[in-house]
């Protein structure tokens, strides 16, 4: 699974509404399909519409991609190629195989609701967002691992030890040794934005348009603004969320909004 964050993880009662919620998104999908199949189209894609230095590699940043930064400049002078590079990406969304949940928590509630006892709101959605994958892999029976964007060294060491903690001790609804079956080790992989991950990047490209979803879907906001969103999460929505297999209920499983 390759996680990432939409929002930041500080906590206060002075959270302004864009600092309101916090996500971690998780995107997981076989070694074949990534070796084979993501990571090849993913780097012929960045090479058919931003070529240039071999050695300099092109890593996909959503924020980089809106904002016309970078090798991403040519998009904004270029509205053809800006559309042209669009379809090409729904296309590879749509057709590249993988799973996707989407965890949000609403920090005002929380801090409102547990006066006393918290969890700390990004390692509250990591438990989360590790039940529902490895649920995933336990009835698929398969085995993974959990890969997330480095941050800075203090908050990677807090996430090593909560990982660390929730693989020894298990989660408040999965026992330990349900966790120890099926993912492959009790550290949790952190790279750089720069290390060119393809599953990161992904997750990346598409987490803020499930985010948005996700608070749609509550009844928060009344659609995301953004018609790429849109089109982004009617895809996820169709065959990426995780669901429950007899209803094919998405959310509680494929989103979920805390507290």
């Amino acid at each position: 699974m390759y996680i990432d964050e939409v929002g930041n993880h500080d906590i206060k009662k002075t959270l302004s509404e864009n600092e309101r919620y916090l996500t971690l998104f998780g995107v997981w999908t076989s070694y074949d399909q990534v070796v084979n199949i993501i990571q090849p189209e993913m780097n012929a894609i960045k090479q058919e519409f931003f070529p240039g230095d071999p050695d300099i590699p092109v890593v996909f940043h959503r924020k980089d991609i809106t904002r016309f930064r970078g090798p991403f400049t040519v998009l904004y002078s270029d509205k053809k190629k800006r559309t042209r590079f669009g379809d090409r990406m729904l296309k590879a969304y749509r057709e590249w195989e993988y799973k996707v949940a989407t965890i949000t928590i609403d920090k005002l509630e929380h801090l409102s609701r547990y006066q006393v006892w918290r969890h700390a709101p990004y390692h509250y959605c990591l438990e989360v967002l590790l039940e529902r994958c490895v649920l995933y892999l336990h009835y698929s029976d398969l085995r993974g691992d959990v890969m997330i964007e480095s941050r800075n060294p203090t908050l990677d060491g807090k996430l090593v030890n909560s990982f660390r903690r929730l693989y020894h001790e298990g989660t408040r609804h999965l026992p330990a040794d349900l966790l120890q079956s099926h993912l492959t080790s009790k550290e949790i992989k952190l790279k750089k934005k720069s290390a060119n991950i393809a599953g990161l990047q992904l997750a990346d490209l598409l987490a803020h348009s499930a985010f948005y979803d996700l608070l749609a879907d509550y009844g928060i906001i009344q659609a995301q603004k953004s018609e790429y969103g849109r089109r982004i999460a009617e895809i996820l929505n169709s065959t990426k969320y995780n669901r429950d297999v007899s209803t094919g209920r998405i959310v509680g499983y494929g989103k979920k909004l805390l507290p």
